[in-house]
């Protein structure tokens, strides 16, 4: 049951996870700078692109408060950042043009209007939103898959968010997240990912990672993370709020091969595989005449020992249960031993 599908992508437990490169607001309100972080994502790798939609007037009333990576109110932020309605379809066009996945966060009703116009195939909402239950709802009547980040959120306040979108029959992945930024790794606290799993078992699970680097994002793929997002941009030397904590194309197309990786070594079984035969062939020890044994000899240490290779019948494992048993026939010196070389 977690599973579902964005434009033909499934995602999921038994995929590899889908990684979103969140440029959000790093191109500063600049259409070439939001094209050309398409542009480099795609290059690097990266199946999906994910915005941010802001609607100023819709979103907040007129502000003073500053976030804590800014120097400048939210108001002024997202007032220059704002991309317009045919901004945003340009973006959309190229990212889908170049094979991508196009995600965009709504931040109020009228963009989440804007965004289904646009037909996207999905919708991230953000941290902040995850207990804005009225836009959820409003979100969840669209039917399409709900990525919801969960900073700043516990089970409790999560639980009445997936049952608005349960109930809408709209299929649903939990991002955790921590509301920092940068995030300290001792902050990241991936055992969140294991909460989520016991109190939503039928849901997608991800990490949406503010922390620096890549190793938390490869430690979450083991946990079960299926969907990793980290901001991104073309150039660390760009003005922004995001900027200090995004990956550039490098560390993107780090993160895909790595996260891929990671997917394909996980499962299994403690068992031996038929591919590792040629190994056991030369590694392993059989057990081996280290003198003329003649018939009727009881086997011991002085005569007998374990030697590569592992191609004889009786391998090193076995040699304890040899002792004291007698030779069947003359073996001679070198002579890996065979169990009809030994009497019954």
């Amino acid at each position: 049951m977690r599973e579902f599908v964005i434009a033909g992508r499934p995602v999921g437990p038994d995929h590899p996870p889908l990684v979103i490169a969140e440029v959000g607001i790093n191109h500063e309100g600049s259409l070439e700078k939001a094209l050309l972080m398409v542009e480099r994502a795609h290059e690097a790798g990266c199946e999906c692109v994910k915005f941010q939609c802001h609607v100023i007037e819709d979103e907040m009333i007129p502000n003073d408060v500053v976030p804590g990576n800014a120097t400048e109110s939210i108001w002024d932020i997202m007032k220059r950042c704002a991309l317009t309605r045919d901004e945003e379809r340009l973006v959309k066009q190229r990212v889908e043009e170049l094979g991508m996945l196009y995600l965009c966060t709504p931040f109020s009703r009228a963009a989440a209007d804007r965004l289904e116009q646009l037909g996207v195939a999905a919708y991230k909402i953000g941290s902040g939103e995850c207990n804005n239950y009225p836009l959820i709802r409003h979100i969840a009547n669209f039917g399409k898959p709900v990525i919801l980040s969960t900073g700043m959120n516990d089970l409790s306040s999560i639980r009445p968010a997936v049952d608005i979108l349960e109930a809408a029959g709209t299929p649903v992945a939990l991002l955790h997240c921590t509301s920092m930024y940068p995030t300290p790794y001792d902050k990241v606290r991936l055992g969140a990912l294991a909460s989520l799993r016991q109190a939503f078992p039928d849901v997608v699970l991800g990490l949406s990672d503010h922390s620096l680097g890549n190793y938390t994002c490869l430690a979450a793929v083991a946990l079960g993370a299926s969907i990793l997002e980290r901001h991104f941009t073309a150039d660390k030397t760009w003005p922004g709020p995001d900027i200090p904590i995004s990956m550039d194309p490098a560390e993107l197309r780090d993160l895909i091969t790595g996260s891929r990786a990671v997917f394909a070594a996980l499962g299994g079984t403690k068992n031996i595989l038929p591919e590792e035969q040629p190994t056991i062939d030369f590694a392993y020890a059989s057990v081996v005449a280290i003198r003329d044994i003649a018939p009727g000899e009881a086997l011991n240490s002085a005569n007998i020992w374990v030697k590569r290779p592992g191609t004889g019948a009786i391998l090193a494992a076995h040699y304890d249960a040899l002792m004291g048993r007698r030779a069947a026939r003359h073996i001679p010196a070198d002579t890996q031993l065979a169990w009809e070389d030994i009497d019954a």
